[in-house]
Formats: C-alpha cells, sequence, structure tokens
C-alpha cells in the first residue's frame, strides 16, 4: 500500500518546525521538549546531543545561553515512510551572535569572533501520535559556517523583541 501525505500533515509538519525555531529562538525552552516524541535521537550538534530529548533540550540551552539567535528552515522535502513515519530535509540558515571573544570556533580562538552565520540541512524524522506530529529524529548537517569578525553593529537605540511570543498559541 502507498502512503501519501495529506494537505493537513504537510501543514502540520511544517507548523511542527516552525515552532523548533520559533521556541529556540525565543528561549522557550519549557516548551521545546513537547515538539519531540520521549526517545527522540540527535546527531550533529556542535554540542553532545546524546541522550534522552531533556538531556537534548538542557545541552541546547546552555548552547545558546548569552546569544541572540536567528534560524530559519525553508524548503522541505518530505516523504512518507509508512502511515505514521515522515522523513524530511530542511535547508537551513542561522545568525547566532554573542560577547565578542567569548567563544571559541572549533577549538580554536578567533580574535574579534562575536558568533557565526551558518547554513547546512536539518534531517529529520516524524512520528505520528496522539497527540499529533512529533520529531524523533533530528540531524544537523552543516554546509557553511562564516565566523562573524570584528566589531558588531551597535545597538541601535530602540527595542527590537517587541512581538507577542504567544500570538498563535492557544
Amino acid at each position: 500500500m502507498t502512503h501519501r501525505l495529506t494537505t493537513d500533515d504537510v501543514l502540520a509538519i511544517t507548523d511542527l518546525k516552525a515552532r523548533y525555531f520559533r521556541y529556540v529562538d525565543d528561549k522557550r525552552w519549557d516548551q521545546l521538549p513537547e515538539l519531540f516524541t520521549d526517545d527522540a535521537h540527535f546527531g550533529g550538534f556542535a554540542f553532545d546531543s546524546s541522550g534522552t530529548t531533556a538531556d537534548f533540550v538542557s545541552a541546547l540551552s546552555a548552547f545558546l545561553n548569552d546569544t541572540h539567535s536567528e534560524h530559519r528552515g525553508t524548503m522541505p522535502r518530505l516523504r512518507m515512510v509508512d502511515a505514521n513515519t515522515v522523513r524530511a530535509v530542511w535547508t537551513m540558515s542561522d545568525y547566532v551572535t554573542w560577547e565578542p571573544d567569548s567563544r571559541v570556533y572549533k577549538n580554536v580562538p578567533i580574535e574579534g569572533m562575536y558568533g557565526i552565520r551558518g547554513y547546512g540541512l536539518y534531517e529529520e524524522e516524524y512520528l505520528r501520535t496522539p497527540a499529533g506530529w512529533r520529531i524523533s529524529f533530528s540531524r544537523l548537517v552543516r554546509t557553511r559556517i562564516d565566523p562573524l569578525v570584528g566589531t558588531p553593529a551597535p545597538d541601535p537605540g530602540y527595542e527590537l523583541n517587541t512581538q507577542d511570543t504567544t500570538w498563535l498559541d492557544g
């Protein structure tokens, strides 16, 4: 039997991934675990991503502590594996900044480094659960990382984070 993705499935998985990026960038660590199965697996991240979903969220929050991040996922390719499993590849980019000279790049300090602009792919698998689609596997495949070096742009002097983070919740 051939299984086909429905429009509702595509929309639900796309929303799931959008919430992942939003929760990461807003540092909504308490809500992030709800996007994964309890036994999800992770790989390819710049920090130890072994262990449970709770371990992953803890390591991710520690890694992004004291940073500002903007993540984007685009052009998903989705394929049904069976009636309750979908695999996807998402093109991704991120822009992550931190206090200058407070981190190293691949274990090498770079003078004046204040962040990265990164590119790559997310390879993921989703499972249909009673609560809806959840991420059961997530691997980040980096294809390029550009260190940001020099003098960061000055603070513009106005509040940038004015969006209501609960706008679509409910």
